[in-house]
């Protein structure tokens, strides 16, 4: 990870350690190399609804310490391959969509999984995915993990909030 971002640009990305959150951390990084861009790549936690009436294990989860091991993982994984791309990791409390849509002002791009870990795997987007093409005020792009087949025959075209293109592929 260097200090340099030559363009001025500024992509972020959500992370969460699934297939597709490491692809859409992937081209972020190739894209941010390609425009002289700088990568804020975001991971969300939060406590779920109820954990505290229900024992789990020992009772010592560490939410916010397991994402940042996971964006940590992720980052050394992948940051290796372009090593001239200014990457800020970022660790946030809250709901992904919402600290996404939030971390995405004012930047050039947002780029998400198709989808991570929730129960409706088969869906073509994920909840997080289709909040932010719907929220965000910036140009969202949902990229497919390895193994993910399209039941579209093309890539589907949405409006993000401003009204720009919001692509998913």
């Amino acid at each position: 990870m260097s200090s340099q971002n030559k363009g001025g640009g500024r992509i972020v990305v959500g992370v969460n350690g699934s297939a597709s959150s490491m692809a859409a951390l992937r081209w972020a990084i190739r894209q941010a190399k390609l425009t002289g861009s700088s990568v804020d790549a975001v991971i969300a936690w939060h406590v779920p609804a109820g954990y505290g009436m229900a024992l789990m294990g020992d009772g010592t989860v560490d939410f916010e310490g397991d994402a940042k091991q996971i964006l940590a993982d992720a980052l050394n994984e992948v940051t290796g391959t372009e090593p001239d791309v200014l990457v800020r990791p970022s660790v946030v409390e809250g709901h992904t969509g919402d600290v996404l849509v939030r971390a995405a002002r004012g930047a050039d791009l947002l780029v998400v999984g198709s989808r991570g870990h929730g129960e409706f795997t088969a869906a073509l987007l994920g909840s997080v995915s289709h909040f932010c093409v719907h929220h965000a005020s910036c140009p969202v792009l949902v990229i497919r993990g390895a193994g993910e087949s399209s039941r579209l025959p093309i890539p589907s075209m949405a409006r993000c909030a401003a009204g720009q293109p919001a692509l998913a592929c």
